[in-house]
């Protein structure tokens, strides 16, 4: 029998992805499920995740695609995008069915590799309640109780999800909620139906409760990503993450134009031993040869500003594009999975602060 356990004893540390590991951010271009599965698993073979390909339409964009998880929420599209329904229709089921055929496609591609990780992504609950519409016409945003609805639904139906991602790939689930919206959710920015208004700000603390709920309730290690310029990186700490992605590359964090607040704030997220999921590859072709160590240098800089020792980039950084690769050419967004997957090969064995090599 096992004996007494000892409260005095800390908690084992949660599950981590492997150090070094690398991934995507979520969409590729083109429209073959099967070649964009097997292109993420043999690129990013540490931590693969489950493509999104918007290029097929309605369903396969990152709304649509959140909206067909929802559960006994139904939408529809519309001239001004999507909006709940009474009951499931055929846009409805196109976003099920578009999900259904890439699932299959990821377990195909993932059977030979046998990752021990894979990703998923959806969108957050206050990026999916500003991007549909109630059957008025306003956004989701504008009504608490809609909020609510939609916040437990996704649970529910992400909660689904996972499980059966993890059934069919046997792999642990790390889980991406994307908030590209949040910024604006958030200083109250976002246009009403009319256009002639803006919708209410919603409170720090209303939107930290509806995500740390939903990421204690999913059960499973979550990053929370917002590419947007200044996204709001102390209030994500907050809220039980695993994880937080940014734009590495925007002004705010690097270069000559780096806030001093914005790197104090991510500074502290390290401190706490919460990795960061860093953008660093162009989501475009830039039309000229890049290398690894050119693309590496943003990372070396704010571990070098923070004080943080490079080794330690390993463990407290994931590379990817620095965002989705939806607009990209096939051959450009298997080259910025390829070059994620080489910053991650630079972060176990980085060069030196010191290296003449670092410095040209």
């Amino acid at each position: 029998m096992p004996g007494p356990v000892d409260e005095d004893e800390p908690a084992a540390p949660p599950p981590r992805w492997p150090d070094g590991a690398a991934t995507g951010v979520g969409s590729l271009p083109g429209s073959d499920p099967r070649e964009a599965a097997a292109t993420v698993v043999g690129e990013v073979p540490l931590l693969p995740h489950l493509p999104e390909l918007p290029a097929r339409g309605v369903g396969a964009d990152m709304l649509g695609r959140t909206a067909g998880m929802l559960v006994d929420i139904a939408i529809e599209v519309v001239p001004t995008g999507y909006r709940v329904t009474a009951r499931p229709g055929r846009d409805h089921r196109r976003a099920v069915d578009l999900m259904r055929v890439d699932l299959d496609a990821f377990e195909e591609a993932c059977e030979p590799a046998r990752p021990d990780w894979v990703k998923v992504q959806a969108a957050g609950p206050w990026t999916l309640a500003a991007g549909v519409e109630l059957h008025s016409g306003h956004r989701v945003l504008t009504d608490h109780g809609a909020v609510r609805e939609f916040a437990e639904s996704l649970l529910v139906g992400l909660s689904t999800h996972v499980a059966e991602v993890a059934a069919r790939t046997g792999a642990q689930v790390l889980v991406q909620l994307d908030e590209p919206t949040l910024p604006a959710v958030l200083a109250g920015s976002l246009p009403t139906a009319s256009g002639y208004g803006t919708v209410r700000a919603v409170g720090r603390n209303e939107v930290q409760d509806t995500l740390r709920d939903l990421v204690s309730g999913l059960g499973v290690p979550v990053i929370v990503h917002c590419c947007a310029d200044r996204p709001p990186v102390r209030l994500l700490a907050d809220i039980g993450a695993a994880g937080i992605g940014i734009d590495a590359t925007r002004p705010a964090f690097s270069g000559d134009t780096a806030l001093p607040a914005a790197l104090d704030a991510l500074g502290e997220v390290w401190d706490a031993g919460t990795p960061l999921m860093l953008g660093l590859v162009p989501a475009l072709d830039p039309g000229r040869p890049v290398t690894t160590r050119e693309l590496a240098r943003p990372a070396f800089d704010l571990a070098d500003r923070l004080g943080f020792d490079r080794s330690r980039l390993a463990a407290l950084a994931i590379p990817t594009p620095t965002c989705g690769l939806a607009g990209a050419t096939p051959a450009w967004g298997r080259r910025a999975l390829t070059l994620a997957r080489e910053l991650g090969d630079v972060f176990l064995d980085p060069p030196d602060v010191s290296s003449a090599t670092d410095r040209t």
